[in-house]
């Protein structure tokens, strides 16, 4: 990228037209619009439109960590995981539709489990894993799969996020939330070392 105002502009254009329409609304010749600046002037500063989703995806993954990093992780093991898991309802709920195209949606050079996720490439996927082994290795879980009893946490909350997401639940956020944590403890409690 040569410019690096441009090219921020670039992404929040981009990302304010995610955001607001989906990922099909995102076009190159859209996005340099917004931005002011000639479509053949867009190429300088991404090469194509994959790469500019790319670069605000990555973006978005330092934004989600942000969320878990503000939440107070202290008190017990089960306080910890909750906390975690939470901020990923609560990125759900501020940004929905960035929610769905990061976490739900097939997109080129998408991470993979299981090859990237156990060679650490998972921005958010890679701090539950080190939670769940700390908690193993305090006796709190039962020693098991590290990487699979993160993907299993992790695609709990997942499966309740898309399910409300799709209209499934007639709950508040709040009750929703509260839910999801009961459940969640339901299955650490499954998952605890005896």
């Amino acid at each position: 990228m040569k410019d690096a105002t441009t090219a921020e502009r670039i992404a929040e254009e981009a990302l304010k037209i995610l955001e607001e329409e989906g990922e099909d609304a995102v076009s190159m010749r859209r996005v340099a619009q917004a931005v002011g600046i000639t479509p053949m002037a867009i190429y300088h500063h991404f090469p194509n439109r994959e790469a500019l989703l790319n670069f605000i995806t990555d973006r978005e993954f330092a934004k989600f960590l942000g969320y878990i990093q503000a939440r107070p992780m202290r008190g017990s093991m089960e306080s910890w995981l909750l906390n975690y898991m939470d901020a990923y309802i609560e990125y759900a709920f501020d940004r929905p539709r960035i929610f769905d195209y990061v976490f739900s949606q097939p997109r080129p050079n998408a991470r993979r489990y299981p090859d990237d996720f156990r060679a650490r490439r998972s921005p958010t996927l890679t701090p539950l894993a080190d939670a769940v082994e700390h908690a193993m290795d305090k006796g709190y879980l039962k020693r098991d799969d590290i990487w699979e009893v993160a993907m299993e946490i992790w695609a709990h909350h997942h499966g309740y996020v898309t399910l409300y997401r799709a209209g499934r639940f007639h709950l508040s956020p709040e009750e929703f939330r509260a839910l999801v944590q009961r459940s969640l403890r339901r299955m650490l409690h499954g998952l605890k070392a005896k």
